[in-house]
This record gives structure tokens, sequence and C-alpha cells, in this order.
């Protein structure tokens, strides 16, 4: 018996319509900026600046009620009008908890992280808070900030709630299978 092989040429131009129609309802990278819909507010100046510290700041910010201004643990909070989670903020913890220095995060397929907050130039300026737990994929934040200051960022640390981890090999089994599919196609192709 002899088996019907599909043409290479038409295995590649099927291979390249599936991984276009895969990015193409992929998620898009987005940028946060200050006072966007996702904005919970600042922190002046969120020093100290360890993750324990910046853990409180966000707790606090996520606690206070839209548009109003606060003390306390020696900073100023200023929560904005924006209420991206219509107000439901479950308490961040530092369980699984991610910090980095660049512009550009990857928050992968979303819901494991709920804040992300952001130090700019260490005394100098202060803090952004933002809610990212309706956002997935990479998503970059001003490299300068703060109401038009020109204070570089120093770092970011994104936080999640009780019970959220980062990827719990999700995206090392999609890998295996793919490569597997790849390994059958191969075997039938070399026929």
């Amino acid at each position: 018996m002899k088996m019907k092989l599909i043409p290479t040429s038409r295995l590649a131009l099927l291979c390249t319509a599936v991984c276009a129609t895969m990015f193409a309802f992929s998620d898009n990278a987005r940028a946060l900026t200050f006072g966007d819909g996702n904005d919970l507010g600042q922190v002046l100046f969120g020093i100290p600046s360890g993750d324990a510290d910046r853990l409180s700041y966000v707790n606090h910010l996520i606690g206070m009620a839209l548009n109003s201004t606060d003390t306390f643990n020696g900073q100023t909070f200023n929560r904005s009008g924006a209420d991206p989670a219509g107000g439901n903020y479950p308490p961040a913890t530092l369980t699984g908890h991610v910090n980095g220095t660049g512009t550009s995060i990857d928050l992968g397929a979303g819901g494991t992280y709920l804040y992300l907050f952001a130090k700019y130039d260490g005394p100098n300026a202060g803090s952004e808070v933002w809610y990212v737990g309706n956002l997935s994929g990479i998503i970059t934040i001003p490299a300068f900030g703060l109401a038009g200051q020109n204070y570089g960022l120093s770092g970011w640390t994104l936080f999640g709630s009780a019970g959220s981890v980062p990827d719990g090999g999700t995206t090392a089994m999609l890998l295996g299978m793919a490569f597997g599919a790849l390994g059958m196609a191969r075997r039938f192709l070399q026929s």
C-alpha cells in the first residue's frame, strides 16, 4: 500500500498559515502610562523600597478610596480615580513576586499578576502602581516617571494575590507537544 504524502511546499504553506492565524489571535503588547485606566496611583516617595516595603505600599494604596490622598508609614499616597477591577482588589502577596528593571514586562497568560509597582530614580522621584490583572502578554511602562519629571525607572515589582502562582508548566507542555508534532510530521515526510 502506497501512502499519499503532502508535498513539502504545501506543508510549508499550511504551517505558515497556522502560525499567522495564531499570531493574529494573540494578545498585542500594551503600553501603560501615567493616568491611564489601569493606573491606581502614586506613592511619594516609596523609600525604603525593599520587597516587603513595596508590598505594604501596594496594599495600602488599593485599600484607599478613589481620588483620595493619605499618609502612611512616612509616605504620601495619591489614589487615582481609575477602577479597572471594579472595586475587587485582593491583597497583594510576596508569593511568586517578580522584580525587574527594564521597561518591557512579560505578564504571561494573564491573571497571575495583579499589581505592578514601578520605582523611579531612587530618592528623587516617586513610585507608580498599576493594576495588571486584566492584562496579559508583554506590556511596557514609561522609562521616565511621574508627571514629566526626568527621573528614570529604577526597577519594578509584579505582585499576585494569595493562591496565584506563576505558570506551572503549561508553556513547557505546549512546547513539548509542538516538538512531538514536528517529529511526527518529519517521520511521515521521510517515508
